[in-house]
């Protein structure tokens, strides 16, 4: 057994990677990047090394550096996560070539199956069922044309060497697919480094089910039960659950016994997962692709088989014969996952950023892999996943339930997390039957996202202030408010807070903190108190009591309050509103933002030119995923403040489109 391992990896995979070292006894060496410095990963290691600037590619995906760091801190092995090199051929060729340990399959069976065409005729040869579409190699644009004729919309173009959704487009029509290829090819020319792509017959009421495999150096190879991942956005999974509801025991058995015929294809080693594309209607299963490496939604695996898959990955790395047989495999109970993200679901899932004021994550309730601290910054250089929740149950029910509870009682400000969201999801009807397919998501968005902010919280946003102005409570010299007081009453002070979701809205609260009054927007004086319990702010508004989360960040001149409850947040910028001020509108024309901190890819439109709403002008790129910027209205390009190749800041001004003259 080895005595140390570095991990290739930041965030939630290396913290919990670490944890399994710690208990094999295995001293634990992490890699960090500037970005990184004081990442709890680098925290909870046994050793931490340097390995670079924040830029990905200078540092985790910097091969001679991280061979380097395993070399210099005496690891005998190096395990990869997933995502950066996990299923990186040359890395696995450069760890053999040093004389360290890969834990992961060989550098062979990586690239067999990290070419999604070299994949499919590799298994079909095997007799596993594959998606009916054209795999050729080099494909030109032509020929992607041609081979959508022949399989008729709608299709799916797919890269050829990535996963995760990147680079992936649904073409429904005639008139899309050539815009369609281009921007496929450039997505995946920019996660990869190969715009090659394939194209395959889209399955119209999919469910994605995957097959955990696990397979040792002596001829053994395992299934561990399936996983469910059709709950996705972006072509990339949010939910996970396993086993699925899809599957009786006999077709259990079918398609693990096809993930089994698939592992052996390649002479596969170690954990990995092939994933099968399932036809709603017909229950046909049909081969998708092979992740050659540990996924990130294996705790699932984890909680109904009893195993622990990283411990078994270093076991089966060090030369260990598996100890089990597929007999002995059992699931027992059912498991759930969410994945939190930083990114914004009202905003189409575009990725936000933020630093860590305050934290509460619900380890006491359920299981939670994560790589989060008070002061973590959560920038744009990496993957916007901060941290994974899994509910275990006797039944499913018993899990869902779980794990929305366990949402409900996170506390995560200062930065935009998609948690609301995956509690209205795990509560829809549709989730809670057990009725899924790939597309849910996205129609039902509209109904599980809310931008609403109620009238309550801006209140508590007043009463705070109004409460950081008398921390005494009545105790306080009613002549030191602001405002002052009038002849037999107390003056009102008036704020104006802003928060995304609600127009800028006056908020007036007089008083003191154990009795106020409140005032939002045109609505009627409400009675209500404040006070402080701990890290909590406690409200009672209009006859209800409620307790907030509380942080606070400044900036612009401004001040920042985070607040939140249920688990819910809401960033609500605060100025007090000077009687007679001028608060000037916004000007006439069309201000073109940017969606989400990045790079601006393309530029679409040049200045001066006449434009109509819904034209694209820009496409801004974070995190290899693209997102194209349109005008707004129709009208005149007037200023152009960006060129290709610039990064922006969320929210920053691209362009300002100007009206046409009546």
């Amino acid at each position: 057994m080895f005595d140390t391992v570095l991990i290739a990896n930041r965030g939630e995979i290396a913290v919990r990677i670490i944890r399994t070292l710690r208990a094999m006894g295995i001293r634990s060496v992490a890699v960090y990047s500037d970005a990184d410095a004081d990442a709890r990963h680098v925290r909870e290691a046994d050793v931490a090394v340097r390995i670079g600037p924040a830029a990905a590619r200078d540092s985790y995906l910097s091969v001679e550096r991280i061979v380097a760091a395993a070399l210099d801190t005496g690891a005998q092995a190096v395990h990869p996560g997933y995502g950066f090199l996990a299923e990186n051929t040359a890395f696995a060729l450069a760890c053999e070539r040093a004389g360290l340990v890969f834990v992961g399959p060989p550098a062979a069976a990586i690239d067999a199956m990290g070419d999604k065409i070299r994949a499919k005729l590799t298994v079909q040869a095997a007799g596993v069922p594959v998606v009916p579409g054209r795999t050729e190699a080099g494909m030109t644009d032509a020929d992607l044309v041609a081979a959508v004729e022949e399989i008729g919309y709608p299709v799916l173009l797919k890269p050829s060497a990535g996963g995760g959704g990147k680079g992936m487009r649904r073409v429904d029509a005639a008139a899309d697919l050539v815009e369609s290829i281009a921007s496929a090819r450039r997505e995946a020319r920019g996660a990869f480094g190969d715009d090659t792509l394939l194209v395959e017959r889209f399955v119209t009421e999919p469910r994605h089910i995957e097959i955990q495999v696990l397979a040792d150096a002596h001829g053994n190879v395992l299934h561990l039960g399936e996983r469910e991942c059709s709950l996705q956005r972006r072509h990339q999974k949010i939910i996970e659950e396993a086993p699925s509801l899809f599957l009786d025991e006999a077709k259990r058995a079918e398609v693990g016994a096809h993930a089994v015929e698939a592992a052996r294809a390649v002479g596969y080693v170690g954990a990995g997962t092939v994933e099968f594309i399932a036809d709603g209607r017909t229950g046909e299963l049909s081969f998708m692709e092979m992740n050659t490496r540990l996924q990130v939604e294996h705790p699932v695996t984890e909680l109904v088989t009893g195993l622990d898959l990283v411990e078994w990955q270093i076991r089966v790395a060090a030369g260990e014969p598996l100890d089990l047989t597929q007999d002995e495999v059992t699931l027992t109970g059912h498991a759930v996952e969410a994945r939190v993200y930083a990114e914004d679901p009202a905003r189409n899932f575009l990725p936000t950023g933020g630093q860590v004021l305050a934290l509460r994550e619900p380890s006491d309730v359920v299981r939670v892999d994560s790589g989060l601290l008070v002061g973590s910054t959560v920038g744009s250089d990496y993957d916007p996943m901060l941290a994974k929740y899994v509910a275990y149950g006797r039944t499913r029910d018993e899990a869902l339930r779980r794990l929305r509870a366990a949402l409900a009682d996170t506390v995560l400000l200062g930065v935009t997390t998609n948690i609301p969201f995956l509690r209205a999801l795990l509560a829809d009807e549709d989730v809670v039957a057990g009725r899924l397919d790939t597309g849910l998501v996205e129609r039902r968005l509209d109904d599980l996202v809310s931008e609403d902010v109620p009238d309550e919280v801006l209140a508590a946003a007043g009463l705070e202030r109004l409460l950081s102005l008398t921390p005494n409570g009545s105790d306080a010299d009613p002549w030191e408010l602001p405002g002052g007081w009038r002849v037999g009453e107390p003056a009102w002070t008036t704020w104006r807070i802003e928060t995304q979701g609600r127009p800028s809205t006056e908020v007036r609260v007089r008083g003191v903190a154990e009795r106020a009054q409140v005032r939002v927007g045109d609505g009627e004086s409400v009675a209500a108190s404040v006070a402080r319990q701990g890290d909590q702010l406690v409200v009672r508004y209009d006859g209800r009591v409620r307790r907030y989360a509380t942080a606070k960040r400044a900036g612009n001149g401004d001040t920042v309050l985070w607040l939140g409850a249920e688990g819910r947040t809401w960033a609500l910028t605060e100025t007090e509103f000077l009687a007679g001020a001028a608060h000037q509108a916004e000007g006439a024309g069309g201000p073109v933002t940017s969606p989400m901190p990045g790079t601006v890819l393309v530029v679409k439109a040049a200045q001066d030119e006449h434009v109509t709403a819904g034209q694209p002008l820009f496409v801004v790129e974070a995190m290899k995923m693209e997102h194209t910027v349109t005008a707004p209205i129709d009208g005149v390009l007037s200023e152009v403040r960006v060129q290709a190749g610039q990064q922006v800041a969320l929210d920053q001004t691209l362009a300002v489109v100007v009206p046409h003259k009546e």
